[in-house]
């Protein structure tokens, strides 16, 4: 899983820092923690997924005791990645549309920014159909497409359920092209995209292709301030630690200052309406 690896990686990379940080070398490391140096190189590598014991040892050696439960928080995120998406292939894809219904009907405010399809709850049931049986082709499991489109439809009675709720959804223009499913899938997404645009509990933005640059970012949602859940090609990784969630939103944060909305963002989807259709 390239996710996992990534993960562990960017763990092994913090403990590298640390460990120059302290003016120690891997074997004066290695040797105040009683490992053997090759250790200390599999894990700075991600080779190897150290323990909490190993970062207590660690955080203890290079006097950095400070950092430890954060470093514990990333290591139990990455177990969890693994365990998440192993769970995911055996239950399918119905299940995980089961709990992403649980989560937003929880969570009070939803921030979703994906940049290059529509999010689940802005889908017509064949655009998510279409996304769904490509996913099921790719990821392998359990083919149990139709369950999964029910489901999905399900989640989006969340918009329409009385409550507290709010949504503020980001879409990259770049999503409004792709042909997925065929051109009436698309024609069909994009007028009803159009719709949503009206929805008083909803403030959506279309972020456009020609922005600056200003913040390195792909698909996630944030539920209130307690998660964070982002998807790659190979894992499903759900973020829990505060300093990760606050970088997410100071991100969506930006993206949202760049987007368009109300008759800009509507213009922008119009445009990509009128090209499905031959009105330019």
């Amino acid at each position: 899983m390239r996710a996992v690896d990534d993960a562990r990686a960017a763990l092994g990379a913090r403990l590298r820092e640390l460990r120059r940080a302290a003016h120690l070398s891997g074997v004066d490391l290695a040797a105040r923690c009683g490992w053997h140096s090759s250790k200390i190189s599999r894990i700075e590598r991600g080779k190897q997924a150290p323990s909490e014991a190993d970062l207590a040892d660690w955080c203890a050696a290079c006097d950095s005791m400070a950092v430890l439960d954060d470093l514990v928080a990333s290591l139990r995120n990455l177990r969890a990645m693994y365990l998440e998406w192993q769970r995911t292939l055996a239950a399918g894809h119905a299940h995980r549309q089961r709990q992403s219904i649980k989560t937003e009907g929880e969570t009070r405010l939803i921030r979703w920014y994906d940049p290059d399809t529509m999010p689940g709850l802005l889908q017509t049931e064949d655009y998510a159909r279409a996304i769904l049986r490509v996913c099921i082709s790719m990821i392998g499991g359990r083919d149990d497409l139709e369950e999964a489109v029910t489901m999905r439809m399900a989640r989006k009675g969340v918009l329409q359920r009385a409550g507290q709720r709010f949504f503020h959804i980001l879409v990259g223009e770049a999503a409004l092209y792709p042909t997925v499913g065929d051109n009436a899938v698309m024609v069909a997404q994009l007028e009803h995209l159009l719709g949503e645009l009206d929805r008083p509990n909803l403030r959506l933005g279309v972020i456009p292709l020609d922005i600056e640059y200003r913040a390195p970012a792909t698909n996630f949602v944030i539920y209130d301030r307690a998660q964070v859940l982002t998807e790659t090609v190979s894992a499903e990784l759900t973020i829990t630690r505060p300093s990760e969630i606050a970088l997410h939103e100071k991100t969506f944060a930006v993206l949202a200052d760049q987007a368009a909305y109300s008759d800009a963002a509507r213009a922008l989807v119009v445009r990509a309406l009128e090209r499905r259709t031959g009105a330019v």
